[in-house]
Parts: C-alpha cells; sequence; structure tokens
C-alpha cells in the first residue's frame, strides 16, 4: 500500500470515529433526559401506591415507607365507597361515548377529508370551535334542557353531552389521517368499484387502526375521569360515576389517607389498563397517524 492511499484513508477514519462518538455520546443524553422525565413522573404514583398499601398506623407516626402489603385497603375501599356500582356506571357511560364518538367522528371525518362540498371548510370549522368552547358555560343551560327532556339522572344524560364534547376533537383528529391517505389509494379503490362506504370499511378504516386507537385511549381517558357533568346531571346513587363516587367517600374519610390512596388507585387502573392495552397503536398513531406516499 502507497503512502499516498493510507493518508487519503485516514481523515475517513477519523470522521467516522468522531461521528460514533458523537452519536453515543447524543444516545446517552437523550436516555438520561429520558429517564429523568420518566422518574418525575412516576414519582408521585409510587407515592399514592406505596400509601395504599401501607397502613393507617404506619403514616400516623410519619413512616413514608409502607410496613407490609396491605392489600386489605383496597378491598376496604371497594366495600366501603360501593365503587363496583361506580366502575359499572363508568364502564358503561365510556363505552358508549368512546363507541359513538368513533362513529360519528369518522364518517364526519371521512367526508371532510375526502370529499368536496359546498360549505364544507365552514362546517368543519363549525366543529374544531367545539375545541375552544369552555364546558362551564354551558352546564348551566345544558342541565335545564336535559332535564326538560327527562334526561337527567339517566346514563343518557352523561352520554349524550360528552359524545358532543369528544366530536370537536375526535372530527379534527381523524379528518388529519382522511387527507393524508394517498389520493391513488381513493382511486384505485374507485376503479375498482367500491363506493365511497365501502372505501371506508375496508380499505381506510383497517389502516387507520392506530389513529383509532388514539381516538380511543383520549376520549375514554377524557369521559372516565369527567366531574362536573356527572356532578350536575346525576343525584341518586345508582348513575353515579367512579369520580363523583370518589369525591363523595372523600368527604366520609377524609382522615384515613391510606383508604383514599387505595380508593384513587382502584379509580385509575381501568385507564392504565386501556393504555397498556393499546400503547404500541397509541404511540404510532400519535408519532404517524396516517398513511402517506
Amino acid at each position: 500500500m502507497s503512502p499516498t492511499k493510507t493518508t487519503a484513508r485516514q481523515p475517513t477514519r477519523t470522521a467516522r470515529t468522531r461521528t460514533g462518538t458523537t452519536s453515543s455520546l447524543d444516545r446517552a443524553v437523550t436516555y438520561g433526559l429520558l429517564g429523568l422525565f420518566a422518574l418525575i413522573a412516576l414519582t408521585p404514583l409510587v407515592g399514592i401506591l406505596s400509601t395504599a398499601l401501607s397502613s393507617q398506623t404506619s403514616l400516623d407516626t410519619g413512616f413514608s415507607l409502607p410496613d407490609g402489603l396491605n392489600w386489605r385497603n383496597f378491598a376496604d375501599a371497594w366495600t366501603r365507597g360501593h365503587f363496583g356500582r361506580y366502575l359499572l356506571s363508568s364502564v358503561v357511560v365510556a363505552a358508549a361515548v368512546v363507541a359513538l364518538t368513533t362513529v360519528l367522528a369518522t364518517l364526519a371525518a371521512y367526508a371532510f377529508g375526502t370529499m368536496r362540498f359546498p360549505g364544507s371548510q365552514v362546517l368543519f370549522h363549525l366543529f374544531v370551535l367545539g375545541l375552544t368552547l369552555p364546558q362551564e358555560a354551558v352546564v348551566v343551560p345544558l342541565y335545564f334542557d336535559l332535564r326538560h327532556w327527562g334526561l337527567t339522572d339517566t346514563y343518557w344524560g352523561l352520554i349524550l353531552p360528552q359524545t358532543a364534547q369528544s366530536l370537536a376533537f375526535g372530527v379534527f383528529w381523524m379528518r388529519t389521517y382522511f387527507r393524508n391517505i394517498p389520493r391513488s389509494l381513493l382511486e384505485a379503490a374507485r376503479i375498482d368499484g367500491a363506493t365511497g362506504f365501502a372505501t371506508l370499511t375496508r380499505v381506510l378504516v383497517p389502516m387507520g387502526r392506530p389513529a383509532f386507537a388514539t381516538l380511543t385511549v383520549i376520549v375514554f381517558m377524557w369521559t372516565w375521569n369527567e366531574f362536573l357533568l356527572a356532578l350536575v346531571m346525576v343525584s341518586d346513587e345508582a348513575h353515579r360515576t367512579v369520580p363523583l363516587g370518589l369525591a363523595f367517600f372523600q368527604g366520609q374519610h377524609s382522615s384515613d389517607t391510606a383508604l383514599l390512596a387505595a380508593a384513587a388507585t382502584l379509580i385509575a387502573l381501568p385507564v392504565v389498563l386501556v393504555y397498556l392495552v393499546l400503547q404500541r397503536r397509541f404511540i404510532q398513531g400519535m408519532l404517524t397517524g396516517s398513511a402517506k406516499e
């Protein structure tokens, strides 16, 4: 090998070494920051779980760590707070809201995202306007309207308003997905003789699972944690949801910190389970959420 060739190759190797070192350093810094933020986010959760597993005696004496796994706190909270009934009500309301929102938002967003018709932009911006409307501004007139129709103290008094509130985000989210669908895919479906509804149900919906998973998780979380609407529309215990039940439970057991922590853990568990089941689709939908050419 001649000296000229050796000299010419040396800068390339040095550049590769520097690039590899820089890449490793960037990766280490990235993982370090992610670990720090994860620690900050998980600290309150670990604290609540630790309190839920502690005995009230150890908390009163100032111990921060559980003196044993007191699983009985969860059983006591479940029994005393009647959370079985409240969880059933929340499941019924959340499932209905998620189903109605997904179906209606998909149909509307499909029209806004793939079709051109007079007034489409005006109608779409009316939907988006719902994102800026605070719930506190409409809850009082909404109560009188629903009471006139006999819908207070019923599941429909919770399902219909929350579906309407979630539609604004649902239409906006799904329209973004439909607008990023390759035009060639829609044209190929038309050439094959597929109708608009067949194209939606057989082609676009199966492709959009990440977008639907993201919409499902977000709407379920919003519906499950809804407190103000349940407080105004529901007065009987039979239709009381878990956030409202936790508020009443806190008023009755304000001095029992371990029991309150156990009740809060029971209420948050369904949301965590739904996220864990749809985690991969949810993250994929947040990062991409669409098919691109």
